[in-house]
């Protein structure tokens, strides 16, 4: 492993334990290969702006995402 997963695995244990199981499957989801998981229908709307906005090329500006980051933590 190289020194920046590690340095995240240390970011997650200084957090509260009640999101350690949040976290972990979140980084499991990303290891996933059969068919995406079911939609939720209140986020139904926004999953597809979002991809309609990827089907024209719509995609944020580096700055716009560090932008995004900085204001989550």
């Amino acid at each position: 492993m190289t020194e920046l997963p590690e340095k995240a695995i240390e970011a997650v244990w200084r957090l509260a334990p009640e999101v350690h199981d949040d976290i972990a499957h979140g980084m499991l989801h990303l290891d996933w290969h059969g068919e995406p998981g079911p939609i939720e229908p209140d986020d139904l709307a926004a999953v597809l702006e979002g991809l309609a906005h990827a089907g024209r090329g719509e995609f944020a500006s580096d700055a716009e995402v560090k932008a995004a980051f900085r204001r989550f933590g």
